[in-house]
């Protein structure tokens, strides 16, 4: 692989964790008596929707469809409030004061919703997984020479038991290896604590994957979507059962616009890399050697599936979810 030397700034973690809470406390309070009145002749339940979404290469869609028109197209005002991981904005999803999560980790959402804290509707698949589009990252010093290295060694990922250790855990298994430990650490943070020593290794997903090989110099170690995960998917735009029941048409416009950036963002990566210095904190020059993921335009019960039984073979599912009953029609 070759090395890159223009640098990212991956930065400290943003305040947009804590804003959230009283941002979309503000949005949530009136979003009813304003989203009834706006709907008018437009056919929808509500004309505003709020979305938390993370700095990340799944979300190009959903920045794509705000700036290329595709939701207000629709009759939709969609407005966006930044996270650093999307179980930060779960409770808000289940009170209500958020209406959909871009980039939501599968495993999370499928795991609340099978102990009943949340309700989930899938709306449309947001990313699967495409080569080095996510890493596991070593220090180019470092003795970690191969998968099987990693055993009892600390790793960081974005959130424990969750897309990125389970799809890691399946590569090392059919290889064999032993697993390591795991330390959750925020994306942004994930290159200071491999540069300070606290981790081992860092299982990263882009922009932050390319940030940390050109800050560091770090060296690949797996392609963290190579056999048996190549193109499983990892994140969706989801919703609750009560929001999709209760507002069908606005579900079924919004979903139309993210169907439509997705093939945008399929048949032309420069809409892709053009969105991302937009929010994801690269330069343009830095967006084009991005690893995009792949942005499917249909979800695919069957991939879905593939994901399910994964999550059952590792104990993270304690029984079977049929994920054809979650999507949103």
């Amino acid at each position: 692989m070759p090395t890159r030397r223009a640098r990212f700034r991956t930065g400290k973690p943003t305040v947009a964790a804590i804003a959230l809470v009283m941002t979309l406390a503000a949005c949530g309070g009136d979003s009813d008596d304003s989203d009834s009145s706006n709907a008018g002749g437009n056919g929808l339940e509500r004309s505003s929707i709020t979305v938390a979404a993370l700095p990340l290469a799944d979300d190009a869609p959903l920045y794509i469809a705000q700036d290329r028109g595709l939701f207000k197209k629709e009759g939709l005002d969609v407005r966006i409030q930044p996270v650093q991981q999307s179980i930060q904005a779960l409770p808000a999803l289940s009170k209500g004061q958020v209406d959909v999560i871009a980039s939501a980790n599968y495993v999370t959402f499928l795991q609340a919703h099978e102990k009943g804290t949340l309700d989930l509707r899938i709306l449309a698949e947001g990313a699967r997984v495409a080569p080095h589009m996510m890493d596991v990252l070593v220090p180019q010093d470092s003795d970690i020479r191969s998968v099987a290295d990693l055993k009892g060694k600390k790793v960081a990922v974005n959130i424990l038991n969750n897309i990125q250790s389970l799809t890691l855990n399946a590569i090392l298994d059919q290889q064999g290896a032993g697993r390591p430990e795991y330390r959750q650490i925020a994306f942004p943070q994930m290159g200071p604590a491999l540069e300070k020593g606290q981790v081992d290794a860092v299982h990263a997903a882009e922009p932050f994957n390319s940030a940390i090989q050109n800050d560091l110099d770090a060296r690949v170690l797996v392609d963290g979507g190579s056999a048996p995960v190549e193109s499983i998917p990892i994140s969706g735009y989801v919703t609750t059962r009560g929001y999709a029941s209760d507002n069908p048409r606005t579900a079924a416009a919004f979903k139309r616009a993210i169907t439509a950036a997705a093939k945008l963002a399929t048949e032309d990566q420069s809409a892709v890399r053009e969105e991302l210095p937009k929010y994801a904190k690269v330069t343009a020059d830095q967006a084009e050697s991005i690893r995009l993921p792949a942005y499917p335009a249909t979800t695919d019960v069957t991939q879905l599936r593939r994901l399910t039984e994964l999550m059952r073979k590792q104990g993270l599912l304690k029984k079977e979810i049929d994920p054809g009953t979650l999507l949103v029609k």
